[in-house]
């Protein structure tokens, strides 16, 4: 059966009339992609309350009355105040192994399937306001610190898990069937939640599970800086790099192999890749998580942080016809960010665009992209080879790693094709180099090589804690600053409040040093002239080094002079 629409619901039940309801499709229209529940409220023609009375008619769903309830803890602790903020929902009732959960989004259908996924439970939606959702969530939860802190406290006084893990690994053995069991015990699952969620949450990059002799640390990457969450109990080291790899679908029996696998999430509405990677050491196994949150990046070349004149530069350049343009930085500098962004941009129906990449990070609409996979034998070269028989227009190498994918490369290229791929080189000028090194002939790097784009990532200071500050000589002096030249400048840092974790950071910027290759700069590679000539001669042609691109920004106030200096090289 076809849902009926909640304007005509909302009609039926005798909360507006015909004539308003076409008011409200006319605003609608205005402002796409807000639901028409929504639109209708901020009119003030109904009420939350009629809200909800018709999404359970529209939904065949149960309203609740949340205001005057009490809850009691064994059922408030079934759900994280990082989860309950997330989903916008609130544990109402508890019986044998189904969950009763409040929430103010009905529409929403991946919620419940998620809660599922996370918590084991069956899982029965109702639905409440939005406003007593909110205040159930005030009323009942603490931070999300303590919430952690507090996990592994519990986990810490249970005797039973303790005896558990010691039995496991009593005599060095493990029965496989036990090893699950303990993996998918409530603790286990509950703190390997609050820890996913807290990494999603904060935007994190990577989550690393590290097991040592005395202690089990979990620290999270974010803005490309591990911070250290509070140890779980050493004892459950096992149980937890178990349960990960449970939920990766890889082998629990293999403890002295490497292994890669992949979890997928929706959380929050959203599709979360975590890519897992498990390495043997001295002490157990250590799991780093990629988290790869597509709803958080913008593949918006608008939005990747360069100025105005290097983003002018950079379109003209990715507007070519063919030719090779090579994006350099080390691992986590955005290099892929800004190359998925390029492709979005040149993503038209007259063009065939495709690209082959380890793994594939983003998915793209209207782009073929082809994920390397060594163990079959599909390399970037082999790839490579097939794609070029595709007839493409441009084509993204994910990394130009050895003289044979350099070569095709190459070669498609001269033959009319556009490609981008990265490399893992300094800056923009030692990039030449490193190709002579891997054997890529003078004549052929002169002939396809178009632009070579460094990059790296400073953390930007927090808006809402900024202020003035000092910086001392011998830092600007490091940075390679002429201190007789900034008298009149002021210099910032951000004194860390509850928005940015207390770490004066919030968020991150690009620092992009852009080298065109003109006939001056060709000529000079034929004769071998050294980087540093290279480089010196690209910014007499109007290259900005990454580390005055930086400096730029500490004089803005954008970032501070020590992220300057600890991304960057001296020339």
């Amino acid at each position: 059966m076809v849902a009926r629409k909640i304007g005509q619901i909302l009609v039926d039940l005798g909360f507006i009339t015909d004539e308003q309801l076409e008011l409200i499709l006319d605003e609608q229209q205005q402002r796409p992609g807000i639901l028409l529940g929504k639109i209708a409220e901020d009119m003030g023609l109904i009420t939350d309350e009629q809200l909800i009375q018709g999404l359970a008619e529209q939904l065949g769903m149960q309203t609740v009355q949340l205001a005057e309830r009490s809850l009691p803890p064994d059922v408030i602790e079934k759900i994280s105040e990082t989860m309950a903020q997330l989903y916008r929902v609130v544990p109402i009732h508890f019986d044998g192994d189904t969950l009763t959960v409040a929430t103010c989004d009905p529409q929403n259908l991946t919620v419940q399937d998620e809660l599922r996924t996370f918590l084991g439970y069956h899982i029965r939606m109702v639905i409440a306001t939005e406003r007593d959702v909110a205040a159930l969530i005030n009323k009942y939860y603490a931070s999300d610190l303590d919430s952690v802190e507090r996990i592994i406290q519990e986990l810490n006084e249970n005797e039973e898990l303790f005896q558990q893990a010691s039995a496991l690994l009593g005599d060095g053995a493990f029965n496989l069937t036990d090893a699950e069991a303990l993996a998918d015990s409530v603790p286990v699952r509950k703190l390997l939640n609050m820890v996913l969620l807290l990494a999603i949450k904060d935007h994190a990059s990577d989550i690393h599970f590290e097991p040592f002799e005395d202690e089990f640390r979990i620290r999270i990457k974010a803005e490309g800086v591990l911070y250290e969450m509070v140890p779980p109990p050493r004892h459950l080291a096992f149980a937890i790099t178990t349960r990960i790899k449970v939920m990766a679908n890889l082998d629990i029996a293999e403890r002295r192999l490497p292994q890669d696998g992949r979890i997928e999430l929706m959380v929050g509405g959203h599709p979360v890749d975590l890519r897992v990677s498990v390495l043997p050491t001295m002490f157990g196994e250590s799991v780093v998580m990629r988290i790869l949150d597509r709803s958080v990046v913008s593949l918006d070349l608008n939005n990747v942080g360069m100025d105005e004149h290097t983003l002018t530069v950079f379109r003209k350049i990715i507007d070519r016809p063919n030719g090779i343009v090579l994006v350099t930085g080390p691992t986590g500098s955005g290099k892929t960010t800004t190359l998925y962004s390029a492709l979005s941009e040149l993503n038209s129906i007259e063009d065939k665009l495709i690209t082959t990449e380890d793994p594939v990070e983003y998915d793209i609409d209207g782009i073929v992209q082809i994920p390397i996979d060594h163990d079959i034998g599909v390399t970037f070269a082999s790839c490579l080879r097939a794609i070029l028989r595709q007839d493409p227009d441009t084509i993204l190498v994910g990394e130009i790693r050895d003289i044979e994918t350099a070569e095709i490369a190459v070669q498609a290229s001269l033959t009319g094709h556009l490609v981008f791929s990265t490399l893992h080189t300094n800056d923009a000028p030692s990039t030449i180099t490193r190709m002579k090194d891997m054997g890529i002939p003078t004549f052929l790097i002169t002939a396809c090589v178009e632009a070579i784009l460094a990059q790296r990532l400073v953390r930007r200071i927090c808006s809402n804690c900024r202020e003035e500050t000092e910086v001392s000589n011998e830092i600007l002096l490091d940075l390679g600053i002429d201190l007789s030249t900034i008298s009149d400048k002021k210099f910032y840092r951000g004194r860390g409040c509850e928005k940015c974790n207390n770490t004066g950071y919030k968020g991150r910027v690009g620092l992009f040093e852009l080298m065109i290759l003109n006939d001056d700069l060709r000529d000079m590679i034929m004769a071998n002239a050294t980087t540093d000539d290279l480089r010196d001669r690209a910014e007499h042609f109007g290259m900005i080094p990454l580390r005055k691109y930086g400096i730029n920004y500490v004089f803005k106030g954008v970032t501070t002079a020590d992220e300057v200096l600890r991304e960057t090289i001296a020339e």
